[in-house]
């Protein structure tokens, strides 16, 4: 295939190195965007193909919403860029309270971060700066989760549990870190519908294994995604995610929620912790916050933690942390103009009208060639399909490339396909993406 057209002439493919793709097989065939709007892409060659997964987990709001983009246009004439180190300007102040209100109670401040992986490393730092302000430096100590996905900076990485994303930097990776097992068990929960019945006591693990090992007197915190995204869509079994707020509590360990996919209503509530009821002690976001439109991340603080920095003696900065573009105008413009979107349109609770229709649509591929498992809660789905004999992942993979021929956007992981389509969706849109889906399956032997 030819690179596509751009203007004046073929589009160059050579100097952009793409990331997390197979950059030689993408530029012999190339699968390019030109436009967006709602629920569809419009490709180079003026093909619409549905986005089926908010193109990565992002695009709740779905793409080019007039608020925002009117809110972005508005903002890049009026002030393009002001720092916030020890300098303000209104809209990160407005953003802030905005998130506040949507928290869980008692979760009243927000630090602004660019993305998803730096809020988790900015996460990480707050939990060790706050156990040494109140005089236990020696939590320096944390448990991450295996298949867990926390971005791509090291100590991300480090507390993450993606085989593929730790190894080739395994000599590099943040010491003092452990996981808990994954929550995956297709021996005893495969094809559950939401989530599976059995699997609380993996959480126990942490108790029984974990912090006899390390001493909980050296642990500072345990960082879980609600539902792990990148990892292949895990979905925790009834119980899990309070049990561990229990033990973590009990000891005196921070709770981590990384809410960068769940965050902004993917499962029905603005966040996960308000859907399982737990109030974890930090909860990092990125993503939705502004439907994909400009990068801003951040972490959501609960209120003793803040206090601690805020009244620790000796006056001066609090918290020796922070980045250049925390709190861009620009970015917190687009976050209003999503979070005016959400509110109008209630989208934060949508995914509880689509659950049912999206959970029995996912689990309709049950019985379709080679899938092993059907999962699913909220807006949030995948299947996972048995790996080819010396080619794990490739059915999935090939899945994808046919499914975006006819007009499907899904996102491959493992042997996994991924379904996490923007809160605007409707059931024409769910049926449109799995009757693609169940075709494709039928012809990936």
């Amino acid at each position: 295939m030819n690179p596509p057209q751009a203007t004046g002439g073929m589009l160059e493919l050579e100097h952009f190195w793409m990331p997390f793709t197979d950059n030689r097989r993408f530029k012999r065939a190339p699968r390019m965007v030109a436009s967006a709007s709602g629920m569809y892409y419009t490709t180079t060659e003026g093909r619409q193909v549905l986005d089926g997964l908010a193109t990565l987990w992002c695009v709740n709001a779905g793409h080019c919403r007039p608020k925002v983009v009117e809110a972005i246009r508005k903002q890049a004439g009026e002030l393009d860029f002001a720092s916030a180190f020890s300098l303000g300007h209104p809209l990160p102040f407005k953003v802030a309270e905005r998130i506040a209100e949507l928290a869980p109670a008692g979760m009243g401040y927000v630090f602004f971060t660019n993305s998803g992986s730096e809020a988790v490393d900015t996460a990480l730092k707050m939990a060790l700066a706050y156990h040494r302000l109140n005089g236990q430096a020696s939590r320096t100590r944390f448990i991450g989760r295996e298949r867990g996905y926390h971005g791509v900076n090291l100590a991300g990485i480090s507390v993450g549990g993606v085989p593929a994303m730790r190894k080739a930097y395994s000599g590099a990776l943040t010491p003092g870190v452990d996981h808990l097992r994954h929550t995956q068990d297709l021996a005893k929960s495969a094809f559950s519908r939401g989530q599976p019945a059995l699997g609380v006591e993996l959480a126990d693990e942490l108790e029984q294994r974990v912090i006899p090992l390390h001493g909980a007197e050296n642990i500072a915190a345990v960082i879980v995604e609600p539902v792990s995204g990148a990892g292949g869509v895990l979905v925790p079994p009834r119980g899990y995610l309070e049990r561990l707020r229990e033990i973590c509590t009990r000891h005196g360990i921070l709770l981590i929620f990384d809410e960068v996919i769940t965050g902004f209503g993917r499962l029905g509530q603005p966040f996960a912790a308000q859907v399982f009821g737990i109030q974890p002690d930090l909860i990092t976001f990125a993503k939705g916050v502004t439907s994909g439109s400009v990068p801003l991340g951040g972490v959501i603080v609960e209120q003793g933690i803040h206090a601690a920095f805020m009244n620790a003696p000796g006056g001066g900065v609090e918290f020796f942390h922070g980045y250049t573009y925390s709190g861009h105008p620009l970015a917190c413009a687009a976050a209003m103009g999503a979070l005016d979107t959400y509110a109008e349109e209630g989208l934060l609770t949508r995914a509880r009208e689509l659950a049912k229709p999206f959970e029995d649509a996912v689990h309709a591929l049950k019985g379709s060639p080679n899938v092993i498992d059907c999962r699913n809660l909220g807006l949030i789905g995948a299947i996972e399909m048995s790996p080819r004999p010396g080619a794990p992942g490739a059915r999935a993979f090939e899945a994808f490339e046919k499914c975006w021929a006819k007009g499907v956007f899904v996102r491959p992981i493992g042997d996994s396909v991924a379904f996490c389509p923007p809160l605007i969706a409707e059931k024409k849109h769910l049926d449109e993406m799995f009757s693609v889906t169940a075709e494709v399956l039928r012809t990936v032997a």
